[in-house]
């Protein structure tokens, strides 16, 4: 695929996601991950070969058919000016107001909205200006849970949100994926420890492909990522509990 002349942004990328499998995508910035995601939608075609789903060339259904198969959830969270089951619902008349609140209960977003003016019924800012970062990213949840896609397509974020949040996001995106055929980018590898299938891209190809312990044992880019990552993560944690102590704050 490319999106101009034949400048490839994915050459030779070849993979199958069986029902109710989990796909992790990791890679460097500008590998082909995001346009992995915008492909099985039907933003943009690919110019050689095909996307299948069941056998049949995604080409062949209806815009409308194949999106209502899917659910995509984005890092950057749009939120409409509009009440909060607006924007859950997205104006769907399949979607009733009380799918619109049991979707929000199992992805732990209930919570905050009901403590909202006017609750469901409240309103929200244009871009969700007076909801948090965290509470934006739940709600997208909901919106993606409320539609009970076939499958889903998840680009994972859960940086500028705080340690609580964060748990609460992760716990949420576990149900959210549950039981779900679903192809998730990574940000944090820890969000795909459990994954099916793991696949690495670098320069809008596949280099490496295999579970966590698979790629773990190999020794090779995801390897050097991982070991980074929980580096990082552990060095994070000594800090704050210096910062703690400093402060005279029990750790």
């Amino acid at each position: 695929f490319a999106y101009k002349g034949e400048d490839w942004v994915l050459r030779d990328v070849s993979f199958t996601v069986r029902r109710g499998q989990k796909l992790g995508i990791v890679g460097d910035t500008g590998g082909g991950k995001t346009t992995v995601l915008n492909l099985p939608l039907r933003f943009y075609d690919p110019q050689r070969g095909s996307i299948l789903i069941d056998g049949i060339d995604i080409r062949r259904f209806s815009t409308a058919q194949l999106r209502r198969l899917m659910a995509l959830v984005l890092q950057d969270v749009f939120i409409f000016p509009g009440t909060v089951r607006e924007n859950i619902t997205l104006g769907a008349n399949d979607v009733s107001a009380e799918q619109a609140r049991e979707a929000a209960r199992q992805v732990f977003a209930d919570g905050f909205i009901s403590q909202l003016p006017k609750g469901y019924e409240g309103e929200l800012a244009e871009r969700g200006e007076n909801v948090s970062v965290g509470q934006k990213q739940l709600i997208s949840f909901a919106r993606a849970l409320a539609r009970n896609p076939e499958i889903l397509i998840l680009d994972e974020a859960t940086s500028a949100v705080d340690p609580k949040t964060e748990s609460l996001i992760q716990e949420a995106m576990t149900r959210l994926l549950s039981n779900r055929t679903s192809i998730v980018i990574a940000h944090r590898l820890s969000t795909i420890l459990d994954a099916d299938q793991i696949l690495v891209f670098r320069h809008g190809q596949i280099i490496e492909r295999g579970t966590h312990a698979e790629l773990v044992v190999g020794g090779g880019h995801y390897s050097r990522l991982y070991r980074l990552q929980a580096r990082d993560q552990k060095n994070g944690i000594e800090k704050q509990v210096v910062a703690a102590t400093e402060a005279g704050v029990p750790a």
